[in-house]
């Protein structure tokens, strides 16, 4: 908690995405929490017979490189960010929720679990929060703070060791998007939130 940490050890994933993300819950609290890629530009290049779907090519994520945690074996599956999201309280449906990304997917899903469990934000209020970005994992990687943290703030984690690069306008697509249905156990009702950083909505019937 005192300085950064700067030695990574994990895998690498494709910084960019073209990535689907979409939450659905019914009045019983039967939910979906879904989020779809390609992976890269698209995919396999392999189109189901018949119905013009792409398939995805997340297999690009294995390595032949002896004892790599990604290497290719029997019972493994690679390295991604397809991590659709659900929280429960108990038994019950709390949240179906998910951030949008790329390597920014872990991030953003630490960072609106903690503004709705530890500060008590809201599903929009948490996805309107400022995010930060570790960038790409390694020991010389930036770390992405988005316009609207405190100034205190980005001048404390410089000082603690990161490096930082604060980031506002277009840039702002670095810290994903998401969408977010809480639900009210006792009343049955749901909360709702769409992240303002893409197109997206929150709809109900």
């Amino acid at each position: 908690m005192k300085h950064a940490a700067l030695d990574f050890q994990r895998g690498f994933p494709v910084s960019s995405s073209d990535t689907v993300y979409l939450s659905v819950v019914d009045k019983f609290g039967n939910a979906c929490s879904f989020i779809n890629s390609l992976y890269m530009g698209w995919g396999s290049g392999i189109v189901a017979r018949g119905t013009g779907v792409f398939l995805q090519n997340r297999g690009a994520g294995f390595t032949l490189e002896a004892g790599h945690r990604n290497e290719v074996a029997p019972g493994k599956r690679p390295y991604h960010t397809i991590i659709p999201a659900m929280a429960l309280r108990g038994e019950d449906l709390w949240a179906a929720f998910g951030v949008m990304g790329g390597f920014m997917q872990p991030q953003g899903h630490l960072q609106v679990l903690s503004a709705m469990i530890d500060d008590d934000l809201n599903p929009q209020e948490a996805l309107n929060r400022p995010r930060w970005c570790l960038e790409d994992g390694t020991a010389d990687s930036l770390l992405a703070l988005e316009e609207g943290l405190p100034l205190a703030t980005m001048a404390r984690l410089a000082e603690m060791g990161h490096r930082v690069r604060p980031v506002s306008g277009a840039g702002r697509n670095v810290f994903g998007d998401g969408q977010i249905i809480r639900r009210d156990a006792e009343s049955g009702v749901l909360f709702g939130g769409s992240d303002p950083r893409k197109d997206g909505q929150v709809a109900s019937f």
